[in-house]
């Protein structure tokens, strides 16, 4: 079997979550056995990514406008790319690429599955061209997709939405891969940040409106005399929201508890993780949160709100979901941090939970049934 995966972006600093998937995807689809390949662009692509995916073929074509990510082309060559391949996975759903792959696996009947990973919804910027994009295209990229893959329960319903029947989604969830964590005793992250010993509260993910940084800062400005010791900290790359969140911190005088660290990875973002007492995820939109799974495998708790698709971190005693709310995130941290004692406990019950049902050695699995059902059982 050669599986072709499709994402715009799989640099891990502008592509997030959707370029992680793609990436631990593709890596344990060559792990198995499965011939992998990877269509892109050039965009941040490093030769530490490259690296990782060592053994895989990535087709990067460049990029021509960054805003929309218009990628140059030759249809000839993509014709050929997919015509090789049994199954194409398009992840992602508002890019130009996706509309180049999905017209070329049309006009060859290539079969094809799709995984918006969250981004079905028309939420954030660009909202016009959003519906423009779904009425010319976008709906029929996910109406005739062999099979759909939602990340979380909730994104089910946002197939539905799109018309596609039960039968063609099928739920596979976000994963980690236990054997990429680095386990430093988190000291060095401390010492970057200049807090030896004072307790942290996590934020990790990109500074934009959906991911809620401003809600999180907001919650802490309102408990900062009632916790005086703690540090807030920022880790990851600027979508615009930083110097707002500058001025939040500054003017309720707090800018020395507020840290931003920008982008980090591998041994320094394990070495975050441990710092920290708690993770928060103040997200206003999200279909299941990659940094839930990479905080609970080291046995960090987690604060996350409903809009994560995760609220099983609740139910297993992992740490606490509340509305996307200054009231509902402040709610939450009043209640963990009056309590530290119980924070080792939850992470221990998250860690557990993670490693159970969430690695990729797994995960990776459930792909293959779906790549099979697609391939060998008779289509209807």
């Amino acid at each position: 079997m050669r599986v072709l995966n499709v994402n715009v972006l799989i640099d891990p600093i502008t592509g997030g979550g959707a370029a992680e998937r793609t990436v631990q995807i593709s890596r344990h689809l060559k792990k198995i056995g499965v011939q992998t390949a990877i269509l892109t662009t050039d965009l941040g692509i490093t030769p530490e990514r490259l690296k990782m995916l060592e053994g895989i073929e990535v087709i990067a074509l460049r990029c021509l406008l960054k805003r929309f990510f218009v990628p140059a082309f030759s249809l000839r060559s993509l014709s050929t790319l997919i015509s090789s391949v049994d199954v194409v996975h398009i992840m992602g759903h508002w890019t130009i690429l996706n509309v180049l792959v999905y017209l070329i696996c049309r006009r060859a009947r290539k079969p094809y599955v799709v995984c918006p990973a969250g981004t079905l919804p028309i939420f954030g910027r660009s909202k016009l061209i959003k519906r423009f994009y779904n009425l010319l295209i976008g709906r029929k990229i996910i109406g005739d997709a062999s099979r759909c893959i939602a990340i979380s329960v909730e994104e089910i319903g946002h197939f539905a939405g799109y018309g596609v029947p039960h039968d063609k989604v099928v739920l596979i969830p976000n994963g980690v891969d236990l054997s990429d964590s680095e386990f430093p005793d988190g000291g060095r992250f401390r010492e970057r940040i200049g807090t030896p010993s004072a307790p942290i509260i996590l934020f990790v993910g990109r500074l934009n409106y959906i991911k809620g940084p401003d809600i999180l800062l907001r919650a802490f400005c309102n408990i900062k005399d009632q916790f005086p010791n703690y540090q807030l900290v920022f880790v990851g790359p600027d979508n615009g929201m930083l110097p707002r969140l500058r001025e939040i911190a500054a003017a309720s005088k707090i800018s020395d508890r507020v840290h931003f660290v920008g982008y980090i990875g591998g041994k320094e973002k394990s070495g975050a993780y441990l710092a920290a007492s708690i993770l928060v995820i103040p997200s206003r939109q999200e279909a299941m949160s990659i940094v839930v799974l990479e905080a609970g495998s080291i046995g960090i708790p987690v604060l996350l709100t409903d809009k994560c698709g995760f609220d099983d971190i609740g139910r297993v005693g992992g740490g606490r979901v509340v509305s996307a709310t200054i009231e509902g995130i402040q709610q939450g941290l009043v209640e963990l941090l009056s309590k530290p004692s119980d924070l080792k406990h939850m992470g221990s019950r998250l860690k557990e939970f993670v490693t159970a049902g969430f690695t990729w050695n797994s995960i990776i699995q459930k792909y293959m049934v779906v790549y099979d059902d697609i391939l060998f059982r008779p289509q209807s």
